[in-house]
């Protein structure tokens, strides 16, 4: 790695907006616009913030030789691996979007249970009834990284039983988080799945027609990881029996003539889980992080793809 504790600290951002609020973080470094789906620029540079959407788009251009470090915007880094040339760092955005995530899979939790999207589309008819509460109900957890801990924060105090699923089964200081070879048993004792697990080889097409006909009629189905995750055809054929609220589809964006806009009991976000107005404070934060890392002649952090 170059050392850049003397020399110029070259840095790329996205777009203008980044250029004022990082402006002042060290005489060290010289900022640039660089939006890495367009040309690369001459000479190298050492961090290069890619953008938030598409974060896939022109990476198999990168010359490796010119570029050091890419600090994505985004959690999740499906595709990039195959698409960015080998000899790059690449990290990812750990403590960015895990909370608004979180915050965004309760309140499609509660909506479907509640059934919020259900009174708004029959107003103005005053269609008193009674609906699901989270009080004194069964919510597994379907992952337990860095966005299913957030949830579990968010959740506890509901007064619902959570059951903790992983990769694994082990314990930890509030109780046994179970492993994925026991969802057979779990799935037909729950009332709520919130599911935030990585896509995998071994996680992809897991919510299939086995998976929700193992649960109890009602229960619902939260999704904020991604949409490959669910098998969509299997939510519109347990249509009625089974809710279903997700924040990612699969195919992503949803065509308008899709049939899961209208199947009962689905609730659709156009995948806008890590945008709030969290976001943007916490991702400067990443990269002054990074940059200060550098400065040091430190590696950086949260790296998913080692040069």
């Amino acid at each position: 790695m170059i050392d850049f504790t003397t020399a110029p600290l070259r840095v790329t951002v996205p777009d203008e907006g980044w250029l004022e609020r990082l402006a002042a973080i060290d005489s060290r470094v010289e900022l640039e616009v660089w939006d890495v789906a367009q040309p690369q620029p001459d000479g190298h540079v050492a961090l290069a913030v890619s953008t938030y959407r598409n974060a896939t788009d022109g990476l198999e251009r990168i010359d490796p030789q010119r570029l050091g470090v890419l600090q994505l915007q985004t959690l999740g880094f499906d595709g990039v691996e195959a698409a960015l040339p080998a000899g790059i760092t690449c990290c990812n955005a750990i403590g960015v979007h895990e909370g608004s995530t979180a915050e965004l899979a309760v309140a499609l939790l509660l909506a479907s249970q509640r059934e919020i999207d259900a009174f708004a589309r029959e107003r103005p008819q005053w269609n008193r009834r009674l609906t699901a509460s989270l009080l004194d109900r069964r919510i597994m957890l379907l992952g337990h990284g860095g966005i299913g801990g957030e949830i579990e924060k968010r959740l506890t105090g509901f007064d619902a039983e959570l059951v903790r699923v992983a990769g694994h089964r082990r314990a930890d200081g509030r109780g046994t988080v179970h492993g994925s070879d026991e969802l057979a048993g779990l799935l037909p004792r729950v009332d709520a799945v919130v599911v935030a697990v990585p896509l995998s080889e071994t996680t992809e097409g897991m919510i299939d027609d086995a998976f929700l006909s193992a649960l109890p009629d009602g229960a619902v189905v939260v999704n904020v990881s991604r949409g490959k995750i669910t098998d969509t055809d299997a939510v519109v054929r347990q249509a009625g029996r089974i809710r279903y609220a997700t924040d990612v589809t699969d195919p992503e964006p949803l065509p308008p003539d899709h049939p899961l806009w209208t199947t009962p009991g689905v609730l659709v976000s156009p995948h806008v889980g890590g945008m709030s107005t969290a976001m943007r404070p916490r991702i400067e934060g990443v990269v002054r992080h990074q940059i200060h890392r550098l400065l040091a002649g430190l590696e950086p952090d949260s790296v998913v793809i080692s040069a």
